[in-house]
């Protein structure tokens, strides 16, 4: 059986823990920021947990890494 490749760009995007889960950032915090609150900029800050719909895909991109 041949190696797999690993979707390199979705490996960027993405951060697998320890624990297996994946992070990714919002979407939303790269310009026009100044039309937006303080507190909707913070949040945009925090990491996310991928869903459950997505983490097939994911499985599927990135063979080595979850």
């Amino acid at each position: 059986m041949p190696k797999l490749k690993t979707k390199k760009s979705l490996a960027k995007r993405v951060k697998i823990t320890k624990n297996k889960k994946v992070l990714r950032c919002k979407a939303g915090r790269r310009h026009l920021l100044s039309g937006k609150y303080k507190n909707r900029k913070r949040n945009l800050r925090r990491m996310v947990a991928i869903s459950k719909a997505e983490r097939k895909m994911i499985k599927r991109a990135l063979p080595y890494m979850v």
